[in-house]
């Protein structure tokens, strides 16, 4: 019987990670009410008798994040927010950024907050004196471009080259390694699959741009995805668990399952976070050679107690090539820190127990730790850099 961690554990423990997708995380020193908004994906009403620290999530913070900030385990919300205070927004980012042991970031630009870390701060904050360097890339949400374009004014016959013109631009930045979509939130995946006509696109332009605010315009969110892949790099597509203005029955990637068909042999579709529909993300990872998924977010919101089922789930008939690690951390630089522990934690568990009852080679389940916990992000993005 096992005693200690094991060896794939130990592996995954001091494997520097690729978070192929997060977030900038604020410079402000936060209040009660401004940490636990952050906290969770729903709504915080100060006074109330809900906190986001008596959630799964709030737990781990208590329990994980404490002793980062020199607290004991389970240390009281109080004490926690004091301590937070007390170190002040810059070295309570450093800890955790640095904590999480991440050697690359990829990270979406298009939800930056004013007083929220650019991918460079980020890289610099997770980098320890003595450690292999950290690096940042860039991944652009492509609705962020397109209301960009809305907004400086164009034609709406003239809109889709415009949009195109404005996407090809962003994504020849230097560092910028993938595109993403958050389609689940605008219109849902429930989409007709087919590359929209220029007729189509034009007459929707004109109902958009007559009005402006949000793209939510269903043709035009089609019109996205196409031109996404007409980009040729990696897409990114945010699928399942979100904040309040989603609605999460129709961000079930199973939905994508005719666009996938016509898309195949093109780009790599990333399917982000996906829970709780991480065995339909699985099932499309088995079935359609560009698809890839990972369970971040998901995982730091269940906890590392929990982490190990959600990947279990995710891997049951995953390609052991197609998962991927992610933090999706944002705001508060604990999910940076909780989100990697989680992952090392619950995949290094699940793949020695598999070795432990000769289910798996040791060798195998060592490959497939590294694989997901860094290799297959940088052979997908082509990432250099960082270690």
């Amino acid at each position: 019987m096992r005693t200690g961690p094991g060896p794939v554990r130990e592996t995954l423990a001091a494997l520097p990670l690729v978070d192929h997708h997060c977030h900038g995380v604020t410079t402000d020193d936060l209040d009660r009410t401004a940490f636990e908004s952050l906290l969770t994906e729903g709504e915080v009403r100060p006074g109330g008798d809900l906190s986001a620290f008596d959630t799964p999530v709030g737990a781990a913070v208590r329990r994980h994040c404490a002793p980062l900030l020199d607290l004991e385990r389970h240390a009281p919300a109080e004490e926690y927010l004091a301590r937070r205070s007390a170190l002040g927004a810059h070295e309570v980012n450093r800890r955790f950024l640095a904590a999480a042991g991440t050697g690359v970031f990829c990270v979406d630009t298009g939800f930056a907050p004013p007083r929220t870390t650019s991918p460079a701060d980020l890289a610099r904050l997770a980098q320890l004196p003595a450690g292999p360097t950290v690096v940042a890339h860039e991944v652009v949400r492509l609705e962020v471009v397109a209301e960009a374009v809305a907004a400086r004014g164009v034609e709406p016959e003239e809109y889709a080259d415009a949009f195109r013109a404005a996407a090809l631009d962003a994504v020849r930045r230097p560092g910028v390694v993938a595109v993403k979509s958050v389609a689940a939130y605008r219109t849902g995946f429930d989409l007709d699959p087919a590359r929209p006509t220029d007729t189509e696109v034009t007459r929707a332009a004109h109902a958009w741009l007559s009005h402006g605010g949000r793209l939510e315009h269903p043709v035009l969110v089609r019109q996205l995805l196409w031109t996404a892949v007409e980009l040729g790099l990696p897409l990114q597509l945010h699928a399942g668990f979100g904040d309040s203005d989603l609605r999460l029955h129709r961000a079930d990637p199973a939905l994508l399952t005719d666009w996938l068909r016509l898309t195949s042999g093109t780009v790599p579709v990333m399917l982000l976070h996906c829970w709780p529909y991480q065995r339909q993300a699985s099932y499309l990872s088995a079935v359609f050679e560009q698809v890839y998924l990972d369970v971040g977010l998901a995982l730091h919101h269940v906890g590392p107690a929990r982490a190990r089922a959600v990947l279990a789930e995710a891997l049951e008939i995953t390609p052991f090539r197609k998962l991927l690690y992610s933090s999706d951390a944002y705001g508060v630089a604990e999910f940076y820190g909780l989100g990697a522990l989680a992952f090392r934690r619950g995949l290094g568990d699940l793949l020695q127990d598999l070795v432990d009852a000769d289910e798996l080679g040791l060798p195998d389940a060592l490959r497939l730790a590294r694989w997901a916990g860094a290799d297959n992000a940088r052979r997908i993005y082509r990432l250099t850099g960082g270690h």
